[in-house]
């Protein structure tokens, strides 16, 4: 039944027009201008971005951080509610995701699922660029 949501939501997500390869985008905004700490909290927006066959699908969701490290993850439905992702969740090394950057580890779950976490409100906004002018044609 999860697996349908989960290909619900996929679908609700690219027909929407938000790119199937979501996590590319989010990675390159976080690699350019940096992300502030996150902090041991429950994170209301984040988004969830799963790996699937080379390409990734983003959906939304919170999760619960502890001691620097994801705890606690819930799905966000179209209608504004939750759902509890009640599968065990570890990283490479079997231990819980840390966050490096704004972004976890890559997180597996215990049906071979992969997918990371995006903490799209510590991304540091854009730097400001300078105004540029246009000279007289009569000079």
């Amino acid at each position: 039944m999860k697996k349908y949501l989960l290909s619900l939501l996929t679908l609700l997500t690219v027909s929407t027009g938000f790119s199937q390869d979501c996590f590319l985008r989010l990675q390159k905004a976080f690699d350019e201008r940096g992300a502030n700490a996150v902090a041991d909290d429950m994170h209301r927006n984040v988004i969830i971005s799963f790996f699937e066959d080379g390409t990734s699908y983003c959906i939304s969701g919170k999760v619960r951080v502890e001691n620097g490290a994801i705890s606690t993850v819930f799905l966000m439905y179209e209608d504004n509610t939750y759902e509890f992702m009640e599968k065990k969740f570890y990283n490479q090394q079997k231990e819980p995701a840390l966050i490096v950057n704004g972004i976890s580890e890559m997180i597996f779950t215990e049906d071979g699922e992969k997918f990371k976490v995006v903490f799209i409100d510590q991304l540091k906004p854009k730097k400001k660029s300078y105004k540029s002018i246009a000279l007289p044609d009569d000079l």
